[in-house]
């Protein structure tokens, strides 16, 4: 388990009897010591989840001089599977990758969109940042699912945790206390396509480099199948965290 929070993921890895790591990912040193720490301590890695995420409701920027959401949600999970990547193809491991649907919402997108998200209002960011989790593990899935490693992405649903609340957001919050409440997933439910993913067999019970919704291959954003864009995205985070 890794968490931001030591009491919470300790007590949490207590429950479970799993080891535990602490690492903010708004802080790219920690994420770098993060694989670090998971090298040392593992020879093999099945299943790298890259489950954590944010959103705000102004744009701010972290110690490493980028935008707050987008390093996060993004460029932090980016920098420690490719910190880790030789050991997950190694492992012949699957890594699973958490977006969201509102990716579908955006129009067009090029690579300074996803590379500059401070110049837009928190909702988009959020967006553009679930977009480029879809092409990085695209691009992921092109070059080493030869090699014996699986990528997939999916959508969790609106689940009911607090989320919203630690947002910020005054919507997201609203919506905890209307009826839209009845339609949304407890955290049990809203784990459940993560912990399918995790556990079944890539290549014989989903298929990689693909984007899931409802336990079923779904339709992205356009941009989210253009190879370029996807090969260009990767290229410069990789100059972006070697910096």
């Amino acid at each position: 388990m890794i968490g931001r929070s030591e009491t919470k993921t300790t007590a949490v890895a207590a429950e479970l009897g799993a080891d535990c790591f602490v690492a903010d990912f708004a802080d790219l040193t920690q994420v770098r010591a993060l694989a670090q720490q998971l090298r040392s301590r593992y020879s093999r890695i099945d299943v790298l989840a890259n489950n954590a995420g944010g959103m705000t409701t102004r744009i701010e920027f972290t110690g490493d001089g980028y935008e707050k959401t987008f390093q996060v949600n993004y460029l932090a999970p980016f920098l420690l599977t490719t910190q880790l990547v030789d050991l997950l193809v190694e492992s012949r491991a699957s890594v699973i990758n958490t977006s969201s649907a509102s990716q579908k919402l955006l129009g067009r997108v090029t690579i300074e969109d996803l590379h500059n998200t401070h110049r837009y209002r928190p909702s988009k960011v959020y967006a553009l940042t679930k977009l480029a989790i879809i092409l990085f593990t695209k691009e992921l899935h092109r070059r080493y699912h030869d090699a014996g490693l699986s990528a997939a992405a999916f959508h969790p649903g609106y689940v009911d945790t607090n989320f919203g609340p630690a947002s910020g957001s005054r919507i997201l919050a609203l919506m905890r206390h209307t009826p839209t409440r009845v339609f949304t997933a407890t955290p049990d439910q809203g784990a459940t396509q993560l912990v399918e993913l995790a556990t079944a067999t890539p290549g014989v019970h989903w298929k990689s480099g693909e984007y899931y919704s409802r336990n079923k291959i779904a339709k992205p954003h356009r941009a989210a199948n253009d190879a370029v864009l996807a090969r260009e995205l990767w290229d410069r985070s990789l100059a972006v965290v070697a910096t």
